[in-house]
């Protein structure tokens, strides 16, 4: 499902991703795990495009990404098929959260307002959160609104998944919430990769462990082998 190739990023003298290469197969869970620093926020922003990157060659969901800047035509089709979610959960506060959920489908898929609503509606029952369907986002917990986040990424029906640090800014009640759901991602065979320190989490969902220290892959294998 993706494939990074001697990937090497610098920012200005610093480099920051050092001939990295990993793979990652069809429903499959990946964890990046590392000491801060090593890399691996970089690593999965690079995977999406949001970061450009010096040197190597990225595959992901069938695109392919090279060195240097990305065409717009072909980063709105990547993102059409990679979904991420972030630290923080970047919701859109003047909306209820069905249509935080609901808004891509229906502004890049063409979805109408009746079909986008109702695929809002069956992810927010997915992650436990029918009933805010209603409610805006400052109404909710920081666990509830990084499950909202997670549901509009599944929006898209992503064939891949991006998670950057999601627990980071929750609490453990709220980190065991949103992990929970992460977990029966992994059992219904979503591919994912995560960004984790929590290394509890990598060995319950991560198929595959990648650890990075000062930007290079020092190593990767099985989660039980690598932890």
């Amino acid at each position: 499902m993706f494939t990074v190739s001697s990937l090497t990023k610098s920012w200005t003298h610093l480099r920051v991703l050092d001939d990295v290469s990993l793979t990652g197969a069809e429903g499959t869970v990946t964890a990046l795990v590392g000491p801060s620093g090593s890399g691996k926020s970089t690593l999965l922003r690079c995977l999406n495009g949001l970061e450009t990157f010096d040197a190597g060659e990225i595959t992901i969901a069938g695109h392919r990404l090279a060195a240097g800047p990305h065409a717009p035509g072909l980063l709105e089709r990547l993102r059409r098929d990679v979904g991420m979610v972030f630290q923080q959960f970047n919701l859109f506060a003047h909306l209820s959260t069905v249509d935080n959920v609901a808004l891509a489908p229906r502004v890049v898929l063409g979805l109408s307002a009746a079909e986008s609503r109702a695929r809002g509606l069956e992810l927010l029952d997915r992650v436990g959160l029918r009933a805010f369907a209603n409610a805006r986002p400052a109404t909710l917990s920081g666990g509830q609104q990084q499950r909202v986040a997670i549901a509009r990424a599944l929006a898209m029906r992503p064939r891949v998944m991006l998670f950057d640090e999601p627990t980071s800014a929750l609490d453990p009640e709220m980190t065991a919430e949103v992990m929970g759901v992460i977990v029966e991602l992994a059992r219904a065979g979503q591919t994912m990769v995560v960004v984790t320190h929590d290394h509890g989490f990598a060995r319950r969902a991560a198929s595959r462990v990648v650890e990075l220290a000062a930007g290079r892959v020092v190593r990767q294998g099985l989660a039980a082998d690598v932890l």
